[in-house]
């Protein structure tokens, strides 16, 4: 179904929800363009072959990413280099300055195993949630269209785990439009502004450190405070 074949996942390959928000909730996107130029951006880092984009959704005022990055210890250079490049065809086209962001990015580590379904869903009913859409694949700027419909995007590669909707992929469309339409408010916390990892115990404490830093949620890692980011 996806437009390019998947990568095997890499030894040592992390995933991550990676998100960010504009500073007082400002527009981040107020043209067709302005969403076109940032898809161009990511397609220019999965084609460099640094990571895979599995879902994703650009909303107004933000952005959410789960992604998959050979190297973990580069997420930081990647998400960095995102919002400052976007941040500088922001004010060269609408004439603005100063902050953009609301702050740091934010970056959750996720278990595909167990968790990267539901971060999916997370990701891809955030214009259910926001009231723009029906339906998660009515909205233009989200993989959800490339899940549900088939309808090829430029970035998104097939999850590793996303056989097991069925054999063929009228079945594996249909099943996840079905798990899509479901809702839990008990994940969507889960997922909503939060660093720690999503995972069992195990997971958990083979995080570690990434980069020489404790990560969020981890041992010696103070948490950080969450933000309001749909």
């Amino acid at each position: 179904m996806p437009p390019r074949a998947r990568r095997h996942q890499l030894t040592g390959s992390l995933v991550f929800h990676a998100y960010n928000r504009t500073n007082n909730r400002a527009p981040l996107f107020r043209a067709g363009e302005d969403y076109a130029y940032f898809i161009g951006l990511l397609r220019r880092y999965t084609e460099s072959s640094l990571l895979s984009i599995y879902h994703w959704v650009l909303m107004r005022t933000h952005f959410h990413l789960l992604l998959e990055i050979a190297d973990p210890r580069r997420i930081s250079s990647f998400m960095a280099g995102l919002d400052r490049a976007y941040t500088h065809y922001h004010h060269r086209v609408y004439q603005t300055s100063g902050l953009l962001w609301q702050g740091r990015f934010g970056l959750q580590p996720i278990q595909i195993e167990r968790y990267l379904l539901a971060c999916a869903r997370y990701i891809e009913r955030n214009p259910v949630r926001a009231h723009y859409v029906a339906h998660a694949w009515e909205y233009p700027y989200s993989s959800a269209r490339l899940h549900c419909l088939g309808i090829p995007d430029p970035v998104t590669v097939e999850a590793p785990i996303w056989e097991r909707f069925g054999a063929d992929a009228a079945q594996r469309m249909a099943g996840y439009i079905s798990y899509l339409c479901d809702s839990d408010a008990d994940e969507e916390r889960l997922f909503r502004a939060n660093p720690d990892p999503a995972g069992d115990d195990d997971f958990r404490g083979r995080i570690g450190i990434i980069g020489g830093r404790p990560q969020p949620g981890t041992r010696g890692a103070p948490r950080r405070a969450g933000r309001g980011t749909n």
